[in-house]
């Protein structure tokens, strides 16, 4: 099986390789990926610092060029790419076609940008004096990306960072390393010149380790668990360096009792089941007046009966497999501990078997809990739900808030006013209105509170504030 190698200083690289397993069936190998060593990740950094001088003065057309044939491509090849996706990371084959397509909307989102590059004249408080305001590239930008959107989140993060004149050393997560694979390869055949983005995929212990430890990386970019955001700041602020962090969420999906029913369900079960509930904008909190509890929890009972779990690739699939032994037995400890906590497990929560070997779990929903339990305050990433009684609004927005994270969060209504306060009122970065907690547009902003994000916003124009830095320059007439 041929090895897909790092690409360092427009070289590909690597001899020691790991497979890359298929989680609807595991004994489907994916491919062979090259894993990086320390010295790699070395190299990739002073190829990046080397590359950064050209490539930060080069002309808009040559960028917008690059990243608009990247766009092409990843388009045309949607189908296979999301064939790729699906059997690497266990998403239906419909969401990782999506995802795909995506990812190549966010590339010709960023062609764009290139053409749009401003700055401001303003006059000076003092005479015959001219200020100009401009932004220009960070330098070397560090990016760690995590395995549960494998093309999408490289591609909101690489995009803006190259439209902007930064060079990239890009660390995937080593569970997803073909989508990180392709896109480097896309834009590699596009025409960056070498050294512009560097592919460094293996072991955050080892790779992301001398990310973090290196002066000559001015911006790390990160999408991933809590405890490694934590620990990617704390280095980033040794070193004086500009950070972006985007962690977890436990977002909160109220319904209340003038709530369309089938708009509720709907909502709740794509919010907190779909993709196989490993999205960080899922919704695992499921916070219900209790007017409409009762047939609420019927109906999505009902919803989450018809749902087919099964090969991501398999027609009529609508929930994938976990995406690996690790994770499933962190959702099903996580059912045991909401059961231990008292809360009761209304539906599924069984593995389950199927034609080929792979990580099943029935979706889990618990009713009758409560917002102090594990299950209702800790990240499970998984299909995982539980249902809060609620008296009122007013206690489903306090319930809401009550929470260490604000990443997303949304609400089933009817009421005009309900709806205008929550979104004023949600300590959220995202709102939703009848609509899933998980799903947003690529040209806005993306990111939360608390202890969700830190730093600027992800996606849109908002990507200018992390990938730049200002510059402000004064003229004697």
């Amino acid at each position: 099986m041929t090895i897909h190698q790092n690409l360092i200083a427009g070289e590909w690289v690597g001899t020691e390789a790991v497979k890359n397993i298929n989680p609807s069936n595991t004994n489907d190998v994916v491919g062979e990926y090259a894993r990086a060593s320390a010295d790699d990740a070395k190299a990739a950094i002073a190829a990046a610092k080397a590359a950064f001088p050209a490539w930060s003065r080069s002309g808009i057309l040559e960028r917008h060029a690059i990243l608009k044939k990247t766009a092409d491509e990843i388009i045309a090849r949607k189908d296979e790419i999301g064939r790729l996706l699906a059997r690497e990371e266990g998403k239906t084959l419909p969401e990782a076609i999506g995802e795909t397509v995506r990812a190549g909307q966010i590339f010709e989102f960023f062609a764009g940008e290139t053409l749009r590059l401003a700055g401001e004249v303003l006059p000076s408080v003092r005479p015959n004096i001219g200020v100009e305001i401009t932004r220009e590239p960070v330098g070397v930008v560090g990016i760690i990306t995590p395995w549960n959107f494998p093309i999408a989140i490289p591609a909101w993060k690489i995009a803006p960072a190259l439209c902007y004149g930064n060079t990239v050393v890009f660390k995937p997560a080593e569970l997803v390393p073909g989508c990180a694979w392709a896109i480097v390869d896309i834009l590699h055949r596009a025409g960056l010149p070498k050294g512009v983005l560097n592919l460094v995929m293996g072991k955050g212990s080892v790779v992301g380790q001398v990310m973090l430890d290196s002066p000559d990386v001015q911006a790390i970019t990160f999408t991933g668990s809590t405890v490694t955001g934590k620990r990617v700041a704390a280095a980033s602020i040794e070193h004086n360096r500009k950070f972006q962090l985007e962690m977890g969420g436990k977002n909160p999906f109220v319904v209340l009792d003038d709530a369309d029913l089938t708009v509720a369900v709907e909502a709740a079960a794509n919010s907190g089941f779909f993709s196989t509930g490993q999205r960080c904008t899922a919704s695992s909190r499921l916070i219900v007046t209790e007017g409409i509890h009762d047939r609420f929890v019927a109906a999505l009972t009902e919803k989450l009966k018809n749902l087919v779990v099964d090969d991501a690739l398999k027609a009529g699939t609508h929930i994938g497999p976990v995406v690996d032994a690790s994770q499933l037995k962190q959702d099903t400890d996580y059912i045991e501990i909401g059961k231990g906590e008292g809360a009761t497990l209304a539906y599924g929560g069984d593995l389950l078997k199927r034609d080929n070997p792979g990580f099943y779990l029935q979706p889990a929903l618990f009713t009758e809990a409560t917002n102090d339990m594990r299950i209702s305050r800790e990240e499970i990433f998984g299909p995982v739900a539980s249902v809060i009684r609620v008296k009122d609004y007013d206690e489903a927005l306090a319930l809401a808030n009550d929470t260490p994270f604000g990443l997303s969060s949304g609400i089933a209504t009817t009421s005009l006013k309900h709806a205008t306060h929550f979104k004023r009122n949600s300590e959220a970065g995202m709102v939703m209105v009848n609509l899933p907690t998980a799903g947003v547009d690529f040209h806005v902003p993306f990111g939360g509170r608390k202890g969700s994000s830190y730093g600027p916003r992800e996606q849109g124009k908002y990507a200018n504030e992390f990938y730049t830095t200002v510059k402000t320059a004064y003229t004697l007439a």
